[in-house]
């Protein structure tokens, strides 16, 4: 059991703004409308709507951010030398929606942050999403290109009828562009990450998350590695999937998660039926907010993925050296 697979277009929630139970599951390709989540008074505080890119090349790691949380908006850019180890980060909050524009469902439009010292833009385009970020230091414009027949995996799984999650794991998205660091600029090539949402989750959430992106014997592996502990499981839902050559390959049971908080580079272990992963980090990128209103804690280690992973047809692809993130995130917002 997979869970349900939804096949053709679907509201996420109703006109009154509650949750349609015939959203419950998950998609290949985008069909859930969730143009409501944050439009009008209903859930207001709750809405968290966010574009999340990650990208990991050979030299370089970035890392950016659009968020708007109906009481604030939060844009950053975050950049690793992988070869120094250095990281230049830049980070801005706003009031309620000022200088935030956010498309209401995947694809609908781009979506734009402005802030005093930093910019993004994440855009729709032939042949994949032009992402364009630039601060004080950092430039960024890079392709994450979707190849013919791509699919990425979208799940609403929810915690209520006014409270549900709704996200798109879009891994194994080819990268290529220009990356300037103060001033010097670098062709850059890779594989890029986008975590969407449109969701309005409980004011504690605690997750962890990871992927791994590269390639295996010619062909492209992704691997969107999904929260530990029961959440959706009652409708049959895990976060965990993975792509091989842009296809889905739908993993049924949730992700058992093994890590030492008191030590964040030891190795992670991640199991569950299909999965057998071991993940040694080389970079913990640690940030902490307290702003009143708005606290989060996040661990987010950079490292390879060793172990094995099982197709829909049964067939186990080992995996040696793919290179992704795990993370161990709290926020109350």
């Amino acid at each position: 059991m997979t869970g349900r697979e939804i096949t053709s277009p679907v509201a996420l929630v109703d006109r009154r703004g509650r949750l349609d139970p015939a959203s419950i599951g998950w998609t290949r390709r985008q069909l859930h409308d969730t143009d409501r989540i944050g439009r009008g008074w209903y859930g207001w505080g709750r809405n968290k709507r966010w574009e999340y890119w990650g990208v990991m090349t050979p030299t370089h790691v970035v890392a950016m951010t659009i968020a708007a949380l109906d009481f604030a908006n939060v844009r950053q850019l975050w950049v690793l030398d992988r070869e120094t180890g250095t990281a230049v980060d830049r980070f801005e909050i706003s009031p309620l929606g000022r200088g935030v524009r956010m498309a209401g469902t995947h694809g609908g439009g781009p979506n734009t942050s402005r802030g005093r010292r930093l910019t993004l833009r994440f855009e729709e385009t032939k042949g994949g999403t032009r992402l364009r970020a630039q601060s004080d230091r950092v430039r960024v414009d890079l392709l994450a290109r979707a190849l013919p027949g791509h699919e990425a995996m979208g799940i609403a799984s929810p915690h209520s009828d006014r409270l549900v999650d709704y996200t798109v794991k879009d891994v194994d998205r080819p990268v290529q562009g220009l990356l300037t660091v103060d001033g010097v600029t670098h062709g850059v090539e890779g594989f890029a990450v986008l975590d969407h949402a449109r969701s309005r989750p409980p004011y504690r959430t605690d997750w962890n998350w990871g992927a791994a992106i590269g390639a295996v014997g010619g062909r492209r592996i992704g691997i969107n590695l999904g929260g530990g502990g029961p959440r959706g499981l009652r409708h049959g839902l895990s976060h965990t999937v993975l792509t091989v050559d842009g296809r889905v390959h739908k993993i049924p049971t949730a992700l058992e998660w093994e890590f030492d908080p008191s030590d964040w580079m030891a190795p992670w272990r991640m199991r569950t039926a299909r999965i057998e992963l071991e993940f040694t980090p080389f970079y913990d990128r640690y940030a902490r907010t307290n702003l009143l209103v708005i606290r989060s804690t996040t661990h987010q280690c950079f490292g390879t993925f060793t172990g094995r992973v099982q197709t829909d047809e049964g067939e186990w692809i080992t995996v040696d050296g793919l290179e992704g993130w795990a993370e161990d995130v709290h926020n109350r917002w």
